[in-house]
This record gives structure tokens, sequence and C-alpha cells, in this order.
């Protein structure tokens, strides 16, 4: 018997998720769990530093420029990098999930931690932004490929019946990642945001221990065995089988269109509300008395910089203290109403969360309750990602679908954040920095349809065992 398998027998199976279960699959959950943690923690970094290292980068060519003109290009390019992030986590999901159904999960995860550990550090030494996009897409491709191997060890590690809770609890190791991603922009808020990436450089170092505490899981190495024996290594992580089968064909495109809302409401809207809180608060920061007191420009502009930055990187803290309890609460949600009404409830909760946060925020209250509120309602429907896309799959295929279905997503989203960048500019009013940036993210918040169409082909998979 392997180490990871549960001993209890099925009569037991009432008791809770956490009881029974062996001592290594609580191993495999915290190890994936970090590597979860670490791979939200340099996204959110970017998110965190977007605009003030966007603004630093493109000083020199606006120093003659309007204001006007150097905010549209700021959000232009702010657009711009986060949608070649997506597509690079796209590219990277595809090409690591396939890796991961053929080299297995492990091995897999070795080597998309220490690429977005790396990557992730490099982007502190950029000078233009060609220079900034091209360590985003390679931070990404990282990015993309740890979370449909750390999906697929939990969920054929853990018991039948403590699984979903399982993956629920991955998933809100996110929300703790993206926690630390703001305390590093906000304790090194005056230190420079380059210091902060060289900070996401450091997880890096967990690839130790996953070498020398995880195995491959049973399932896995039972399917490598069986397509090694039968001469047929292709059969294992087939991208061609995902559309070749009716049924995974139907999950699939279900898959992608749940996952395309979820990621095009949270990249393309909900983490630019970072960039909303700056535009926002900088006019009162501007005129706090101790500010007006600084009479030397620079020191004045840096301070100003300095205080946004705390105040963005608090307000995504209450946040990401919300998606926690959102994530958190998908499991049992889900466990009890099944997965997809759970999914549709929270995908009209998330729409109607943007509107309440892009059209409500004006002073720093309203920022704290707002964001907490969207934090619930747009990132819980990621923990049916990791709940949900396991159980659409077969053992030679589950890194594989689960890798195109996120990613895949991810090629659709990408102009999430594009069309809000350019809509930002196309509705910008002289003397209100926030109004196109409120306007664009009403609009582009209809990605959440996509959600809708997909749980309409979705199949329910509560109560059932993975496909095999």
């Amino acid at each position: 018997m392997y180490p990871q398998d549960d001993p209890r027998p099925a009569s037991e199976a009432g008791m809770p998720w956490y009881r029974g279960v062996s001592r290594y699959a609580w191993i495999v959950l915290a190890i994936s769990a970090m590597g979860w943690l670490f791979d939200t923690m340099d996204q959110n970094l970017f998110n965190q530093l977007r605009n003030r290292s966007l603004r630093k980068i493109l000083e020199p060519d606006f120093a003659h420029a309007t204001s006007r003109a150097f905010d549209a290009a700021v959000s232009s390019w702010a657009g711009t990098l986060t949608a070649i992030f997506l597509i690079g986590w796209a590219v990277g999901g595809f090409v690591f999930g396939v890796l991961g159904d053929r080299l297995g999960r492990t091995r897999t995860m070795v080597i998309t931690i220490f690429v977005y550990a790396v990557f992730t550090g490099l982007n502190g030494l950029v000078h233009t932004p060609w220079q900034y996009a091209l360590c985003r897409f390679l931070t990404a491709l990282g990015v993309g490929g740890e979370f449909a191997a750390g999906t697929a060890l939990v969920a054929e590690t853990w018991p039948s019946r403590s699984r979903a809770s399982a993956l629920g609890a991955l998933q809100a190791s996110s929300a703790i990642g993206n926690i630390c991603a703001a305390m590093i922009a906000l304790s090194l808020a005056n230190a420079g945001w380059r210091w902060a990436y060289a900070v996401g450089a450091l997880p890096a170092l967990l690839v130790l221990w996953i070498r020398r505490n995880v195995k491959e899981p049973e399932k896995w190495q039972a399917a490598h065995d069986h397509a090694k024996a039968t001469g047929n290594p292709s059969e294992l992580g087939n991208l061609g089988e995902l559309f070749g089968s009716p049924r995974w064909r139907t999950n699939t495109i279900a898959g992608v269109l749940i996952a395309a809302a979820g990621v095009g409401g949270l990249w393309g809207v909900g983490f630019f509300l970072t960039d909303l809180i700056q535009k926002t608060m900088r006019p009162i920061v501007e005129h706090y008395p101790h500010i007006i007191a600084i009479t030397n420009p620079a020191v004045h502009k840096t301070t100003v910089d300095a205080m946004l930055q705390t105040i963005s990187s608090k307000v995504s803290i209450a946040q990401q203290v919300g998606a926690f309890i959102g994530m958190s609460s998908f499991a049992p949600i889900s466990q009890k109403l099944g997965r997809r009404p759970a999914l549709f409830i929270f995908f009209v909760l998330s729409f109607l969360s943007v509107q309440a946060a892009f059209y409500g925020i004006r002073d720093v209250p309203s920022a704290y309750i707002l964001a907490f509120t969207l934090g619930v309602c747009a990132l819980a429907p990621f923990a049916a990602y990791a709940i949900y896309f396991p159980e659409l799959y077969p053992t030679r295929l589950r890194a594989t679908g689960i890798g195109f279905c996120y990613n895949g997503a991810r090629l659709l989203a990408a102009a999430a954040p594009m069309l809000l960048g350019q809509l930002a500019s196309h509705f910008a009013v002289a003397g209100d920095e926030t109004a196109g940036l409120r306007k664009a993210a009403s609009i582009v918040a209809c990605v959440y349809v996509l959600g809708f169409i997909g749980l309409a082909l979705a199949p329910e998979t509560k109560g059932k065992p993975l496909p095999e």
C-alpha cells in the first residue's frame, strides 16, 4: 500500500473530511499549497507594483508630455503587460499540463516553481516596457504550469470523501499568497519596487523540499506503467483526446468557458482595483497638510507615491481576506448544492460586486468594505477550478485537461485587460482620472456571461468518483 492511501474503511466516510487522513496526504497538501501560495504571491506582486513601476519606467520618455498623456500611456501599458502575462500563463499551462501527465506531477511542479521564482526576481532588473513584457511572459510560463500539477497531485493523493475540501483548501492558499504580495509591497513601499521583485525569487528554495518528500501518486504511476506496458506512451497527456472523445470535448469546452469568466473578471477587472485606489486617493493624499508642507517637488512626489502604495496594499489585504473566505466557503456550498449551482450563484455575485466596487469606491472606508466584498465573490469561483476540473478527466488526461481549461481560458481572457486599458483611455474625462476606469470595468465585467454558457454545457460531478 502506498503511503498516501487512506487505510480507513468506507464505513467511516461520514467522519469530518480532515479526520482519518494519512500523514503523507497532509504533507502533499502542504507542499502543493505552498507551491500555489508562492505562485500567486509572485503573480500579485505585479498587480501591486504595476502602476508604480510603469510610472517609473515611462517617466524618462514622458518628461515633457502632459499628465493626461502620461496617465494614458501607463494605463495602456498596464493592460498590455497584463495581457502578455495571461498569454504566457496560457502557454505555460498547455506545455506543463501535458508534461504533468507525461513526466509526473511532482517533477513538473519542481520545474514550474523554479521557473516562476527565478523570472519574478528578474522583473526587478528591467528598464524598458518591452523588457518588462518579456520577463512577465517568462514568469507566466512557470505560473501557468504549477496549478495543474499541484491540483492533480492533491486530487489523486487524498481520499474521495475529503478530496473537494482538500482542493478547496489548496485554492484558498492563493489568498494567503496574494496577502503576502501586498505585505511585501507595503513593507518595501519606501525601498522601491525593484526590491519587492527580488523577494519574489525566494520560493525557488521550495523545490528542495519537494524533491525530498513527495512521490508520484499511485494513480499516475499506474497509468504511466500501463501506457509503457502497452507501448502507447502517447495516451498520457494526449491533447487531441480532449477533443476526440465527445465526453471529454464537452467537458473541455465547458471548463474553458467557466474558467474564462473567472479569469477575465479577476485579471481583466478585479486586480485593477489597486489602480483605481491609487487614482482615487491621489488627490486626497496630495492635499494632506504634511504633504503640502514639502516644498521639494521630487521629495513630495516620492512621498505621495509611497503613501498611495501603502493605501492600495492595505486595501488589497482586505480584498484577499475576503478571497480566503470566499474560496474556503465554496467547497461546503458545492458539496451541499452541487458544483454547477454554486458556480452560478458566485458568477452572479461576482458581476454585482465588480459594479459595486468600481462605482462605489470614493474614499478609504468604502475601499476597504467593497474590496473585501469583491474578494469574497470574485475569487470564490477559483476554488471551483481546483475542485471541479480534476473531476472532469481520467488520470491519463487529468493534468492536461486542468491545464487546458484553466489556461485556454487565459487566452480568451487576455483580451479583457487590454480592452480595459483601451476603454479606460477612451472614456477618460479631463479632471477625473477614475471616470474612464470605472466605466471600462463595468463593461468588461460582462465576461461573466461566458461562465453561464459554460455551466449550461457542464456535467454535475458532485458525489461522483474521479473518472478513469
